[in-house]
């Protein structure tokens, strides 16, 4: 069964943090995809002396100084081990690197190893482009290392009791919310909204001539901030096995229309499309008082709020719930075995419970392994910041992130459907039976 993310920077860098959890900026350092010869040619080579080249692909979802950060553990990585040289390729967005890695693999030139949303996990299977990773798991630690990452996070990393990818980058929606207006307005600071009914009572305390009540992303990942709202209020938008979608249910309506209700019945949001990128930015800037959003910002709120903020679980319908979000890393075929054991020691080098703690740290992402948050530096820091922490306990809530076959089909429609709604073309009834009856015919193929 799958079950169901210390320097102040600027608030101006700090904007070019915030391009969420699928979208990337230019990068700091390293190399872009198509524009250094390592892309073109995909794969690295042995070189004369024996050294084990290794392109690895990766995005970097919340922009900016982060991907220094990711060359820099590859960098340390080629000092601990001389006979590899791992050249890090930045691609952009999720979607690009998902774009730029189908066409190395269609090419028969993919990279060595890469990290690529978690949902990808049915377009790579239905590529042939993947290997399973159980065989090197059961080499270097077996259960033992597998069980250690949360299982929300396995939960798009597995199918039929295969393991294809290793979580790194991931992340839940959080609530973030601001002290000082909730002290403002006589709401108590320690006690965010715990339902729906809170929220809108809330958000209407809050909102004033220039501030919303809350921020919800319409734009971008609106199909991510969908699954929250429904799996609050019953269950997940997909199978197991990623064959069928639940869109049209009398829950999902009922979800999509609070959604809209936030702004259009009781104003308290934005009406029309809310970019993904901006709400941290309004949240920043006091423009509104409570947002969802990724963990993966965590610490560019930290580092950049000029007041005292909250972090909290996702307000309840039926339960708690958030679908986990992020990326993982892959490894593909076509590659020669010692490029494979290579990349397998670059994953666990990356993964290893010390490096985990301290990219949460940078990051504000998901340290994925448990035994990450036992370290003395993770403890040390949520022991100075507890807010670390939510994301991670919201886990016991979590559940997969929408992922299916023909997934970039399905998620498109969905996300169209949702844009209707948002943008007033159409009803949620409507929008979700149409969304319902276009993904059918896109997964017919895969339900004979």
């Amino acid at each position: 069964m799958r079950k169901v993310v210390k320097s102040l920077f600027s608030v101006l860098v700090g904007m070019a943090l915030i391009t969420g959890c699928s979208s990337g900026n230019a990068p700091s350092s390293g190399s872009q995809a198509g524009t250094g010869s390592e892309a073109k040619t995909g794969s690295g080579t042995a070189t004369a002396g024996g050294n084990t080249e290794l392109t690895f692909f990766y995005p970097v979802a919340v922009g900016g100084p982060l991907t220094k950060i990711v060359d820099g553990m590859a960098e340390e990585f080629n000092k601990q081990n001389p006979e590899i040289t791992v050249k890090p390729v930045y691609t952009g967005s999720y979607q690009d690197t998902t774009t730029k890695i189908q066409a190395a693999v269609q090419g028969k030139t993919p990279p060595d190893v890469a990290v690529m949303l978690s949902t990808e996990l049915y377009t790579m299977l239905d590529m042939d482009a993947i290997i399973p990773l159980d065989d090197f798991i059961a080499k270097d630690g077996g259960n033992e290392y597998a069980n250690d990452f949360f299982p929300a996070f396995m939960a798009n990393s597995q199918s039929e009791g295969k393991t294809y990818s290793i979580p790194f980058q991931r992340s839940t929606i959080v609530l973030y919310y601001n002290k000082d207006a909730f002290k403002e307005v006589g709401l108590d600071p320690e006690k965010p909204p715990q339902n729906w009914d809170e929220l809108i009572q809330y958000a209407e305390k809050l909102k004033k001539d220039g501030r919303a009540g809350v921020e919800i992303p319409t734009s971008g990942f609106a199909s991510w901030m969908f699954q929250a709202f429904a799996l609050q209020n019953g269950k997940n938008l997909m199978s197991e096995d990623g064959k069928k979608v639940f869109f049209d249910t009398p829950e999902n309506v009922e979800a999509l229309q609070l959604w809209v209700d936030l702004a259009k019945k009781h104003k308290v949001m934005p009406e029309g499309v809310i970019e993904w990128a901006t709400v941290p930015s309004d949240f920043l800037e006091g423009k509104t008082a409570m947002m969802y959003h990724t963990t993966g910002n965590l610490t560019n709120v930290k580092n950049n709020a000029k007041f005292d903020f909250g972090v909290a679980f996702l307000p309840a319908r039926k339960g708690f719930a958030s679908p986990t979000g992020g990326g993982n890393f892959y490894m593909f075929k076509g590659t020669e075995a010692k490029k494979q054991e290579a990349a397998w020691k670059f994953i666990r080098f990356m993964t290893e419970p010390e490096r985990a703690a301290q990219w949460s740290i940078d990051t504000g992402y998901v340290a994925a392994r448990k035994s990450a948050y036992e370290t003395e530096k993770m403890k040390q820091y949520v022991q100075d910041f507890p807010a670390a922490t939510v994301a991670r306990d919201q886990l016991e809530y979590a559940d997969a992130e929408l992922s299916t076959h023909n997934n970039g089909k399905v998620t498109k429609i969905l996300n169209d459907g949702l844009q209707s709604v948002i943008t007033g073309q159409s009803q949620p009834a409507a929008a979700l039976k149409k969304a319902q009856e276009e993904a059918e015919k896109a997964l017919a193929p895969f339900n004979k």
